[in-house]
Parts: C-alpha cells; structure tokens; sequence
C-alpha cells in the first residue's frame, strides 16, 4: 500500500512517457466544483477579514507553483521528472508533476495550516528548564509536512499510480525534508511578517510564477 522509494522500472517510466499534460480528454464537472469551493474558502475569509489566513493560503501555493515549474523543468532536461501523476488518476493535469484536484488542494493547504496553529502563535513547545522550545509554527510545518510526505507514498502505491516517482533516491524522505517542510514554513511564517515585507514576498512570489509560466509553457518547456 505504501511506496517509500521510486523504484526505477520501465513502468514507471512508461507511466511517465504516456502522461498528456493539459489534456482534456478525462475532463468532467468535477473540476468547476473544486474550483467553486475554493473560491468559496478565500472568499469566506476575505469577508471575515482574516487576511493572515489568506496570506498563508496564497505563500504556500505560490511556493507549490514554483516547486512544479522546477520539477517540469527537470523532467524536461533529465527526461523524468522528480514526481508525476497519471493520467488515470484525475480529471486535467497542470504540469506533469501537478493534476488540477491536487492543485486545489494545495490552494488550502495553507490556510488549513495557518489555521491548526495554537491562537498564540508565540507560543513554543518543549520550553522547559528555561530553555527556548521550539517554536509552535515549526513544529506545525513539521507535523504537516509529515503528514502530506506519508500520504504522497500512500498515493504512490495506489493501482492507478497517481503518484509516478522514477528515480530510485527520490521518495518520502527528499520530499519530506525538500518539498513539504518549506511549504508550510511559507503558511505558518510568512503571516506574521511585517505587512510591507509580506506584501513584497507575496508579489514578488507571484510575479516569477506568473513569468515563469507565461514564457515557459509557451515554449514548449513545461
């Protein structure tokens, strides 16, 4: 049931050969649904004004975005992507690494985390004796970050391999320390930065994922 390692066959890599990125060929009504319960999160919280949750949503799911571009740039140059999804496995594939229900769910993921911190986020774990602890935002990427590493190699074992991994030294403990731990240091810090710096990370953020996706796919690169 669980896949800890990619294991390097002609399987996987024929999995991979046959992904049709951007495809509308499995595309069905699910995928406005998604998307209307995503406009409903932000806009929910929009409306609550809880603007530090909504900061945390859109860090994580622009360092996501950044993530993918690079795995399809990888995949690109090395001819195998670091992780892929099948086209078995969901309705629309983004980038060959990234499928349209994941991408939704990684559209929350930050919020979902932000919103799992303890109301003091000053408060530290562990801080006994006088010591420091650990700092509550820390320890919540990392409980999240666990999380999301063991359920990505649950998905890797599933029988329509939503989850592709080919090369042999990539699995739940790369992705785990690589991947899921800065996606949600982005969700749990980046709310509490001063609100100019904030703003400036967001932009800047979102600005080099929309030029990296305007010049990128367009070339044939991704």
């Amino acid at each position: 049931m669980f896949v800890f390692w990619g294991d390097g066959s002609q399987e996987a890599m024929d999995l991979v050969d046959a992904i049709r990125v951007r495809s509308t060929e499995n595309f069905n009504w699910t995928f406005i649904f998604i998307l209307a319960v995503v406009f409903y999160v932000y806009w929910t919280e929009i409306h609550k004004k809880n603007y530090d949750a909504v900061c945390a949503g859109l860090a994580l799911y622009g360092v996501h975005w950044l993530y993918e571009i690079a795995n399809a740039v990888i995949g690109r140059v090395s001819g195998y992507p670091l992780w892929s999804v099948s086209n078995t496995s969901t309705t629309f594939i983004l980038l060959i690494g990234v499928c349209w229900e994941l991408s939704m769910m990684f559209s929350l993921a930050g919020i979902i985390s932000f919103k799992m911190l303890p109301h003091d986020r000053t408060r530290r774990y562990f801080a006994r004796g006088g010591g420091r602890g650990i700092d509550c935002r820390l320890m919540g990427a990392l409980e999240m970050a666990l999380l999301f590493a063991l359920f990505e190699s649950f998905l890797a074992g599933t029988s329509n391999h939503s989850f592709i991994w080919v090369y042999k030294w990539w699995g739940v403990l790369p992705v785990f320390i690589t991947t899921y731990v800065p996606f949600f240091l982005a969700a749990n810090y980046v709310p509490d930065m001063e609100p100019k710096r904030r703003r400036r990370f967001l932009l800047c953020l979102w600005g080099l994922v929309a030029v990296l996706l305007l010049v990128l796919i367009p070339l044939g690169v991704i």
